[in-house]
């Protein structure tokens, strides 16, 4: 993972942000989040829809299928749309897969994002999310769109931990599986990525609902017409992915004078198709 750039004007880094190669991006992070959110929350509705009582949600076959419904969507949305190779130029409109305003707010506290581009991205992911789970009510004759709740014995603040600690892991994976010291990112990187996921929804889907995705909560949300604890997968999500972030690049694998030096000719691709130690 490339150096992070803190030295760039703030009239840099919004003509970074807009111009013809990152409105390319934003378009492939908006195919990339939709195609995620309408795998995973279809496959929610799927689940429901074959179990004998539809108004019992807690079978645990659902829960296995959601869990790899989120496997299989986020590691072909990463292998997709994710950063390639620094020197590979075809990758002009690759986003990053980031699929998650968890993962940006994780970059951009990092260093790696620039503020006004992880704006857009979240701008897209939210729209995206919510145009996803509103073609499924549409497409499904007005089927209840499920969203993420906690379980009735919990608080909120137990549910922000288990999904801050989730978040925490698979932002983690991400920057561990994107680092360019580490070579480029190959087919076990999204597969590694996708894998953590479902793991994550096994382990804490009937406490929290393993969401670890905020614009995949809201978009149900707001289709849904029920915000309810909204906040949980907002906080927890946006403090676990900072925090993984920080802590790879500052604690586990820092950066020193030796990888700065060979990363400024190969940093991380940073979503708008070039090679650069400011994005991801």
């Amino acid at each position: 993972m490339g150096t992070p750039v803190t030295t760039r004007s703030l009239h840099d880094r919004l003509k970074h942000s807009i111009n013809r190669t990152a409105l390319r991006s934003y378009l492939a992070e908006f195919i990339s989040t939709f195609l995620f959110v309408f795998v995973v929350i279809g496959s929610i509705m799927s689940s429901r829809e074959l179990l004998p009582d539809v108004t019992n949600a807690s079978d645990p076959s659902c829960l296995v299928a959601v869990a790899l419904a989120n496997a299989f969507a986020l590691s072909s949305a990463v292998y997709i749309f994710g950063a390639s190779s620094p020197d590979n130029k075809s990758a002009t409109s690759s986003s990053g897969a980031h699929v998650n305003p968890a993962v940006t707010f994780g970059l951009a506290v990092g260093g790696h994002i620039s503020i006004p581009t992880a704006i857009f991205y979240w701008i897209m992911q939210l729209i995206a999310a919510s145009m996803a789970c509103l073609l499924l009510r549409v497409a499904t004759a007005d089927h209840v769109v499920p969203t993420h709740a906690i379980a009735v014995e919990m608080t909120g603040f137990g549910a922000s931990i288990l999904e801050g600690v989730t978040t925490f892991t698979l932002v983690y994976t991400i920057y561990a599986a994107r680092d360019a010291r580490k070579g480029p990112l190959s087919a076990i990187g999204p597969l590694a990525i996708g894998l953590v996921a479902g793991g994550n929804v096994l382990a804490t889907g009937p406490f929290s609902g393993g969401s670890m995705n905020p614009a995949c909560s809201f978009g149900s949300a707001l289709v849904n017409g029920s915000f309810k604890n909204q906040a949980v997968y907002w906080v927890g999500p946006l403090i676990g992915g900072a925090i993984a972030g920080l802590v790879y690049d500052n604690v586990v694998f820092p950066f020193t004078v030796e990888h700065s030096a060979a990363d400024s000719s190969g940093g991380v691709n940073d979503g708008h198709g070039t090679s650069s130690n400011a994005g991801f």
